[in-house]
């Protein structure tokens, strides 16, 4: 009994002590860890994030674009687009999720209910009184659909990036490594493999000029990862976020008539271009742009012709 007890006693510690350093060091975020460009604004469940980028004064005014960014990497993705937004006119309005960036960390379930409320709060925290052209890149593409579906009424345009839901199936996400304590046991201390470690994208480099390259975008992404409840929140994002297969909100949104754009590299390893056409067949008279040499990291490391497209497609609406 005694070295049965003595087995149970170092499996434990095992397990505990590589979880424990993991955690050892992170800190909660505060107020006064958020970069000085940006602000807090409480909501429901938290502060969020949020910054505005605003055309200079010799620039007309054309309207408000919100950049919805996607799973784990927060709002510095949207660099390279910024100017070219401003430079044409349009103010623009970027935030972090719940759980990433700058925004705090709620123990709450990361659900569609959450990223849609966070999003409306947001909304109508800025007074922003007028219709907006969304974009969303990645999982952000559901979040701004679900939004534009909601209230079709205070959106003009929709503009999707490498956008999820498409699927034509939902793969398996309820495995070991998803369950209750298993599952926060391996997110936390495997952390260093799923993210954060070597390179973070499908491709390194990209001649772009505005491209955010993987020596700028590792450091940014690393950031976050200094403050309790990243890790947890995309965990339960997994458990409680569809991120394959959303297409009855799609379909449900195209009855809607809102126009629709959506870029997507024809080699993104991520969410499979095969999805443009469950978008083309959904949305018969939104517009598709093809990116032969694009991979999922379009949105930082294409910016130019991404910019350019999303400008082209809003300014004759």
């Amino acid at each position: 009994m005694e070295k049965l007890l003595i087995g149970i006693l170092f499996i434990f510690l095992a397990l505990a002590l590589p979880y424990l350093y993991k955690i050892y060091g992170l800190k909660k975020i505060l107020q006064s860890d958020i970069p000085s460009e940006g602000n807090w604004v409480e909501l429901s469940r938290g502060n969020i994030y949020y910054r505005w980028f605003l055309p200079d004064d010799s620039t007309d005014l054309k309207g408000t674009l919100i950049l919805v960014h996607g799973f784990s990497t927060p709002s510095f993705v949207w660099q390279g687009l910024l100017d070219n937004f401003t430079n044409s006119g349009y103010k623009v309005l970027v935030y972090d999720h719940f759980g990433r960036g700058y925004s705090e960390r709620p123990r709450t379930k990361y659900d569609k209910h959450l990223y849609l409320e966070t999003l409306r709060e947001l909304i109508l925290s800025q007074k922003i009184n007028e219709k907006v052209h969304i974009v969303g890149y990645s999982m952000g593409g559901p979040i701004a659909s679900y939004y534009a579906a909601e209230y079709p009424n205070e959106v003009t345009s929709v503009s999707l990036i490498a956008p999820a839901g498409f699927s034509k199936s939902l793969p398996q996400t309820k495995s070991w490594i998803t369950m209750p304590v298993v599952g926060d046991w391996f997110w936390r201390v495997f952390s260093h493999r799923l993210y954060g470690v070597g390179n973070m994208s499908e491709t390194q480099y990209s001649d772009d000029p505005l491209s955010i390259n993987e020596d700028k975008f590792l450091p940014l992404f690393q950031d976050q990862l200094r403050f309790k409840g990243f890790n947890e929140s995309l965990l339960s994002t997994i458990r409680n976020f569809n991120l394959f297969d959303v297409r009855d909100m799609y379909e449900n949104l195209s009855k809607k008539e809102i126009p629709m754009l959506a870029l997507w590299g024809k080699k993104d390893g991520i969410v499979p271009f095969s999805g443009s056409e469950e978008y083309q067949r959904i949305f018969d008279n939104g517009k598709l742009v093809v990116l032969e040499e694009g991979t999922h990291d379009i949105t930082y490391r294409q910016p130019t012709i991404v910019g350019k497209e999303i400008i082209d497609f809003i300014d004759q609406l």
